[in-house]
């Protein structure tokens, strides 16, 4: 158990008299991320006509990214292995791993081990998926022998964020709202 030896006494509504940490980056906020920030169809960036991702934050200096996943079709979307742990959060749908034997439905968290190889099927019935998900590293796209056909990491995301708000007119700096 934890503590906070300050607890009942830090009463005052005052800033902190710390400075910053030297070098730090700032803040990152998005506001309205579930609710409005989805709604708006233009900032999903596309990987196929039926999946896209929306960027939360791409950290190039440390090799992860976080990104909000929607897929609007049914069936296999994709055979991966990750490189690094992936944590996810489902806000819509369901989906599960060919691999598994669990579901991971809307409100479910899961953590995925470095290593891990899996098939991610969205079933029949299921109009919309749609996961946020924490990945701490890339992945690289294998067929059912594991044979590498592509890859995807921070840096793929973020040329590929680049070309689509180039694309729709906001300009490819607009990426760099999500970059740190």
């Amino acid at each position: 158990m934890t503590t906070n030896p300050t607890a009942g006494r830090d009463t005052a509504a005052v800033l902190s008299k710390m400075p910053p940490v030297p070098f730090m980056s700032a803040d990152m906020v998005h506001l309205g991320v579930l609710r409005d920030w989805l709604n708006d169809d233009r900032l999903w960036v596309p990987m196929t006509a039926t999946v896209w991702f929306k960027p939360c934050l791409l950290s190039a200096s440390n090799g992860y990214f976080t990104n909000i996943l929607r897929v609007r079709q049914n069936g296999i979307l994709s055979r991966h292995r990750q490189a690094g742990a992936v944590h996810a959060l489902v806000l819509r749908g369901r989906w599960h791993y060919l691999e598994h034997d669990w579901m991971a439905e809307e409100g479910s968290y899961i953590y995925e081990p470095p290593g891990d190889t899996h098939t991610l099927i969205v079933r029949e019935g299921v109009p919309e998926m749609m996961t946020w998900f924490h990945n701490s590293g890339g992945y690289t796209y294998v067929d059912e022998q594991g044979i590498p056909q592509g890859y995807e990491d921070v840096f793929t995301k973020i040329e590929a964020a680049k070309r689509h708000y180039r694309a729709i007119g906001l300009g490819e700096n607009y990426v760099n709202r999500f970059i740190r």
